[in-house]
């Protein structure tokens, strides 16, 4: 792959992993109440546009990692993301990875490898 490829695609799974934690953030947000007020609550969260942000740029980085990779190479390499998601999550938010959680991992990682490496 080139460098633009690989800074694009890496440019996609951070852009994809910031919206999810600011989401999940947003979303366990003790403060937040119930009902509509919770959703006012969380809207009013700026967090929440980082979030929204944060998709609507890996959005624009995603059309551009798709014009310079086959459709089915470049959804199979962003499925690192679902990877990546999962360990913030660990790291940030104390998530559990059950055994299942880590093949899981492994495995989506090591296809990730066998698309990345190939041509």
């Amino acid at each position: 792959m080139s460098s633009t490829v690989l800074t694009i695609w890496f440019l996609t799974v951070l852009l994809d992993t910031a919206g999810q934690l600011a989401f999940k953030a947003v979303a366990i947000d003790p403060n937040a109440g119930e009902g509509t007020g919770r959703w006012r609550h969380m809207a009013a969260n700026p967090r929440m546009w980082l979030g929204i942000s944060c998709y609507l740029f890996e959005f624009l980085a995603w059309v551009a990692f798709l014009s310079l990779v086959p459709l089915g190479r470049g959804v199979l390499l962003g499925s690192i993301n679902i990877v990546v998601v999962m360990v913030a999550g660990r790291m940030l938010f104390k998530e559990r990875l059950n055994p299942s959680h880590v093949i899981g991992i492994l495995l989506i990682s090591g296809g990730v490898a066998v698309v990345g490496l190939g041509t």
